[in-house]
């Protein structure tokens, strides 16, 4: 089955329109929007991006602003609860403001969009994308100000970090919590006067995790901790004077959760002084990582601490809820009322302090806790600022507009067509004085934040004379930054994604656009060579373990789809080697047994974007330093037996016609989950794969994976850009730019992807015109022509 619409050229008439504007879909499904107005172009991508992701971003909405309820049942009241709890409530006025000029427009301009193609479906059902009649519900209609004022969308997790800290600081002290997280720049932890870390449980988070938490379809949402499926990206940029055209190349692919449809959506932009290309978000208007006619431009996450939890005392004399900076005081509270399908509708109450939204209270211990968040304040939607710099001619004009940027905070990357390049950091920090943000603190007035640090005071380089830039969500502040009294934060990415990139630009004079496209599926793990290199002197008597460990020792680190090694490797070391030298690091610090037992589940971090091998380098080498080598050996010989009976268990008996390989175990599918609630739908509607992948969360072609070993982290969006020559630019968008499962664009990607291969992105008229696959034409409020 196939949309009527993708069969061949179409017409729509579209209310709002000023002219009439051509949308040229190529053969991967990049809609090339040609406008005669700069409104007209963001209606025309509005209306595009519902025609391919309507249902995805009517649930992206519906989940932001507490509206699950009304569709799903009583199950979404407390998530529908939690996300009302985090929107933003301020001024519009400030809120438009923030953004620059031409912000509002742009997205009004797209939720007209929007609304002209609900409409349009909503007149006759059978166009609405299945999950519609699975649900039985329709899409609702938007307002500007929807697009901005929901915020759980965003990457933001660092309370989380507050909440494990002090758990970890409590079970097992600062070395335990080193391994946890690594602490960069090192930085003594400071405990916040009148803070009692003995008090602080996972249920405390459980609200906001509601709300960050994707929608359920058929039970009530799992509130799971944000850190451990935690996102982040791969960007650079490289002088002309080191490539093989001469001209700089940019490169950018955002590691994000790996789902059915992608969280990606590409499209081409041109109207009077616009002509930009590349990818956003699909419920947004512009373009955030791309190119214009002399710009390009790409993002990765910095990390940032931007919240912080606010504990106070229940007030017991009857004058307050709780006790803040001036004393007792009442929570400013507001009463609102869930739609719930099926039942009465739900009133709830939202209480406020004075530093933001209560998340928590425990009467038993009389403590309230409440979140400060940056993201909550003017100008903070995820991504929007984007639309300042979309026409951006330069590198000055393109920096100018980042002062605009809010969240999420982001290493920008930038080249232009007349050789300038360079890195900005564009965020809006809390500044804390005296203190480093690290873990919850008092709500007494002495821990407030003064003011927001935006990108004119954050780090940032340009045109460096090592010839290249990357970032990779590591640690790159410049030595100097904790003496500006500025706190970024400290828990930052693992490093190893950012030493591969600095080993390949670092001997690479010739790079291009093959050789990038290449990186970006690159699967060569720095951290496994050197976990490995910190055991070479190992020496073991059994002899299946000692064949093993030699060829672990002659294993390049290329963690390949084929690799035997990278399979015993990710096996042995994250399963079983791992908590067993965690624990003798533990015992070796004087933590009690009972209490390594506690703390482990902290510090074993599953496999994911958050899993690395920060920790397993750190006590690989104390084992070295400090560790008896027969104990060592006796400790590498047991794990490594394990892991080898568990892989026999897993695969069964080794053979030459059924060898062992990492693909065998990784893989990557994806699942619509709100189609997989029913069993009469096309099998490939619900579900895209398994195909066997290479790589984990350690390696610059980002694959890390969870408990069933499907990649659940990955850079399914791609870019790699010619900056200049611009149709010689290549991108990937998996597993397709259609979130309709009838759309021959849902899935067509998903193998490509997987083979790490990419297509062209067209940015010149002749070459969209070669690679045109259909033509829709969009009309004013008027009689179709």
């Amino acid at each position: 089955m196939t949309r009527a619409q993708d069969t061949s050229d179409i017409a729509f008439t579209v209310a709002g329109l000023r002219a009439s504007v051509e949308i040229r879909i190529d053969h991967w499904g990049i809609p090339h929007i040609v406008a005669e107005d700069r409104a007209d172009v963001f209606v025309a991508q509005g209306f595009n991006a519902a025609r391919d992701r309507l249902f995805q971003i009517d649930l992206w909405r519906r989940r932001g602003h507490g509206r699950l309820a009304e569709v799903w049942g009583a199950a979404a009241v407390e998530q529908d609860r939690a996300n009302r709890l985090m929107l933003y409530r301020g001024e519009m006025e400030a809120e438009w403001a923030a953004y620059g000029p031409g912000a509002r427009a742009a997205i009004e301009a797209f939720v007209v969009g929007i609304n002209a193609y609900v409409a349009w479906a909503r007149d006759d059902t059978d166009r609405l994308p299945p999950e519609f009649a699975v649900h039985d519900y329709l899409p609702d209609f938007w307002k500007a100000e929807d697009v901005v004022r929901f915020r759980t969308h965003g990457l933001f997790y660092n309370v989380e970090q507050e909440i494990a800290r002090a758990q970890t600081l409590v079970a097992g002290g600062e070395v335990a919590d080193e391994l946890r997280q690594k602490r960069e720049p090192a930085h003594p932890r400071q405990v916040p006067e009148g803070v009692d870390l003995t008090e602080f449980t996972e249920e405390m988070l459980r609200t906001y995790r509601l709300a960050f938490a994707p929608a359920a379809f058929a039970e009530a949402a799992a509130p799971e901790s944000a850190v451990e499926g935690v996102s982040g990206s791969n960007n650079w940029v490289v002088d002309g004077s080191r490539t093989s055209t001469g001209r700089p190349i940019l490169a950018n692919d955002p590691h994000r959760a790996i789902t059915l449809p992608s969280l990606r959506y590409l499209a081409h932009l041109r109207a009077p002084g616009l002509n930009v290309v590349g990818a956003g978000e699909p419920g947004l208007p512009g373009i955030s990582i791309g190119h214009n006619e002399t710009l390009a431009f790409g993002l990765t996450i910095w990390p940032a601490d931007v919240e912080d939890l606010y504990v106070y005392r229940c007030d017991d004399t009857g004058a307050g809820d709780y006790v803040g900076p001036d004393g007792p005081a009442r929570f400013a509270t507001v009463e609102e009322t869930i739609g719930v399908r099926g039942a009465e509708d739900a009133t709830v109450t939202l209480a406020f302090t004075v530093h933001g939204p209560v998340i928590h209270v425990d009467h038993d211990r009389g403590i309230v806790i409440a979140l400060r968040a940056a993201w909550l304040e003017p100008g903070m939607a995820p991504y929007v600022a984007s639309l300042g710099y979309g026409d951006a001619p330069d590198g000055e004009s393109f920096i100018a507009a980042l002062e605009h940027w809010g969240a999420p905070a982001v290493n920008q990357v930038f080249a232009t067509v007349d050789g300038d390049w360079g890195w900005q950091v564009a965020a809006k920090v809390p500044r804390r004085d005296g203190w480093d943000g690290s873990l919850p603190v008092p709500g007494t007035g002495a821990y407030e934040w003064r003011g927001l640090v935006g990108a004119p005071e954050l780090p940032g380089e340009r045109r460096p004379e090592r010839g290249w830039i990357a970032t990779a969500n590591e640690c790159n502040l410049p030595e100097d930054w904790i003496d500006r009294g500025i706190t970024a934060t400290h828990d930052w990415y693992s490093d190893a994604r950012a030493l591969r990139l600095r080993e390949w630009l670092e001997t690479d004079d010739r790079v291009s656009v093959a050789t990038s496209d290449r990186m970006q599926n690159d699967f060569l793990s720095v951290h496994a060579r050197a976990v490995l290199a910190n055991l070479a002197a190992v020496r073991v008597e059994d002899p299946r373990v000692d064949a093993e460990l030699t060829r672990l020792r002659d294993w390049s680190g290329v963690e390949s789809v084929d690799s035997r090694e990278a399979l015993v490797f990710e096996i042995w070391v994250r399963r079983h080697l791992r908590p067993a030298t965690m624990r003798e690091r533990l015992a070796a610090e004087g933590v009690p047994a009972e209490r390594i037992d506690a703390v482990l589940p902290l510090v074993l971090k599953d496999e994911s974007f958050g899993g690395d091998l920060r920790g397993d380098l750190s006590v690989t080498a104390w084992l070295g330093a400090h560790v008896d080598g027969a104990r060592v050996a006796a400790i590498v010989e047991r794990t490594l037996c394990a892991a080898l009976d568990e892989l026999e268990q897993m695969l069964g008996a080794e053979t030459e016609a059924s060898p062992w390989s990492w693909g065998r175990l990784h893989h990557a599918s994806v699942t619509h989950p709100a189609l997989a609630v029913t069993s009469t739908l096309p099998a490939e509607w619900v579900r895209q794969g398994p195909i066997p992948r290479g790589g984990s969360g350690d390696t610059v072609g980002n694959a890390g994976y969870d408990a069933a070993f499907r990649q659940s982290i990955g850079s399914t969006f791609r870019m790699v850009l010619d900056v200049g020559d611009w149709d010689r630019s290549v991108a990937m968008n998996s597993p397709g730019q259609s979130g309709d499962p009838r759309s021959e664009h849902y899935g067509d990607l998903f193998a490509g992807w997987a083979e790490g291969e990419s297509f062209p992105l067209l940015f010149s008229d002749e070459a969209i015109a070669q690679h045109t696959a259909q033509v829709i034409r969009l009309h004013p409020d008027e009689e179709v022509v």
